[in-house]
């Protein structure tokens, strides 16, 4: 029928994509970034699925006296490594999908 979309060729871009996308959850997982607080003295890593994989405090950093700002820096770190984390997952995924999937605020991946 003319009009109509091709349905089997429709299918095999999905499966394209879905492959693309398992592809590059996996890659995710291996690709790091990190964010600091307290000109670096708190540093966090976290990889492409938004898991934090390292925390590191130079130990000028550590007063016992004051461990509410130590928990700040940890705090204020670990949420601009998440964030980075974030960005580059939507970023990999934006290429594997080719702006096929449409730019929806508050769109939230699967396993992200």
């Amino acid at each position: 029928m003319p009009g109509l979309p091709n349905m089997q060729g429709m299918m095999k871009q999905i499966q394209k994509m879905q492959d693309a996308m398992s592809r590059i959850q996996q890659e995710l997982e291996a690709k790091t970034v990190a964010g600091e607080a307290g000109g670096g003295m708190v540093r966090v890593t976290a990889n492409g699925k938004q898991h934090l994989t390292a925390i590191t405090i130079d130990k000028e950093v550590v007063n016992p006296a004051d461990i509410e700002m130590l928990e700040d820096l940890v705090l204020a770190a670990a949420n601009k490594a998440l964030d980075e984390a974030g960005k580059m997952a939507q970023e990999e995924m934006s290429k594997a999908t080719n702006g096929m999937l449409p730019n929806i605020p508050g769109l939230k991946l699967p396993g992200f």
